[in-house]
């Protein structure tokens, strides 16, 4: 019989934990853990956190499809962003790339669009830096969001439902991929645990001045072969709009 967690599948009893992104207790259910559809399948050798999954290792823990052939948001036209976002780019833009770290192209470039996207979206959105998302340590679902977007009012804590992960990255989107693949798993599971949950959660893997973007309904995962640049940065903002709002689901 095959192994879960220590326990042989079919008996696996219910056991409660608490989720450390709301500090609420959550219990788990009997036997299997179906959300929505999806039934989550833990593998020998979990990775202990977000960062230490890769593609393969996240497609077999949680039985994932990765379908990387088409755009992903064709249509979708450049918005008119602010004077202050183009501002802030033509300054942070080349002192970004000259430091060259992660921590530099979250502060200098990300933020900065991805605050402009939440702007244009409107209320209720919000926007949380390097926070903690704990939400099933036991598989690997563990660890720092550099960036996480939900709709809601509160900004205190992280509150359903989640809609965004971005990912800051050096050069290396592969190793993104993988690690942005099991923060959204995290984030669907988080909204299904909270009672809110959505038909999709988006994500996007980003240099600052390069974005891929992904999506996630039930086990299908979706990476747009797409690649946007940041002097496109009013089409990368419009996807990131459309992300916020839900109407590319």
């Amino acid at each position: 019989m095959q192994k879960y967690g220590g326990q042989p599948q079919g008996i696996h009893m219910a056991e409660e934990f608490v989720c450390q992104a709301t500090n609420i207790p959550l219990a788990l259910s009997p036997n299997t853990e179906k959300l929505q559809g999806v039934v989550y399948q833990g593998v020998t050798g979990v990775p202990m956190s977000y960062s230490e999954f890769g593609i393969a290792e996240v497609k077999a823990s949680f039985a994932l499809t990765l379908d990387e052939s088409r755009e992903l948001f064709v249509g979708i036209s450049a918005v008119e962003v602010s004077e202050r976002l183009r501002e802030t780019l033509a300054e942070n833009v080349p002192l970004a790339l000259a430091i060259g770290t992660e921590k530099a192209r979250s502060e200098l470039l990300i933020a900065p669009i991805l605050l402009e996207a939440r702007r244009l979206a409107g209320p209720p959105v919000s926007f949380f830096s390097g926070v903690e998302f704990n939400v099933a340590p036991e598989k690997g679902l563990r660890g720092v969001c550099d960036f996480l977007l939900s709709r809601s009012n509160e900004q205190w804590t992280i509150e359903a439902p989640v809609v965004a992960i971005v990912e800051a990255k050096n050069e290396n989107f592969k190793a993104g991929i993988g690690q942005c693949l099991a923060e959204m798993v995290a984030a669907q599971l988080f909204n299904v645990q909270m009672a809110k949950p959505i038909p999709t959660v988006f994500g996007a893997v980003t240099t600052g001045n390069l974005w891929r973007f992904l999506r996630l309904s039930g086990t299908a995962a979706k990476l747009d072969n797409a690649e946007f640049h940041i002097d496109d940065v009013g089409r990368i903002v419009s996807v990131l709009v459309a992300m916020l709002k839900g109407t590319r689901d």
